[in-house]
């Protein structure tokens, strides 16, 4: 099946129900994108379809192709938002990071608390208390 991941065109065989998650992990190599419930829950497998957060634990690959996927891995290593996580302590046992970054990497620039709390809604964290996580999203926001 042929999509664009990260950037680059891509085909990968893999069974058309297997799930993103997993094509994204084994067929792929890109751990970034964690497990965490499975259930679409969490948000933990949050990746960008065509732009749009989606959890890809719930997304058939088949649902992939021809669309343009992005990863945690393909924001790259000097993403402002990866930077702002760190320096702001948003970041602690890391399942719910890159999740947490790709859903918060669609926001727009200029987006209020309230905002921001709505947009990462959909993803858990255990360890932080979601201030932190609040405080790099909107540090970021000065950076991007």
């Amino acid at each position: 099946m042929r999509f664009t991941l990260n950037g680059a065109s891509t085909d990968v065989d893999a069974h058309p129900m297997k799930r993103l998650l997993d094509v994204l992990r084994e067929e792929c190599g890109l751990t970034g994108t964690k497990e965490g419930c499975g259930e679409g829950e969490c948000g933990a497998c949050t990746v960008l379809i065509d732009g749009a957060p989606v959890c890809s634990c719930l997304v058939p690959f088949a649902q992939a192709e021809d669309t343009a996927v992005q990863t945690i891995e393909g924001l790259g290593d000097g993403h402002p938002l990866q930077q702002c996580f760190m320096d702001e302590v948003g970041a602690q046992c890391g399942i719910c990071t890159p999740g947490m970054i790709m859903a918060a990497v669609v926001l727009d620039a200029g987006a209020s608390l309230e905002e921001i709390r709505v947009g990462l809604a959909g993803n858990l964290c255990r360890c932080t208390g979601y201030s932190a996580i609040y405080r790099a999203v909107q540090a970021a926001q000065g950076r991007t």
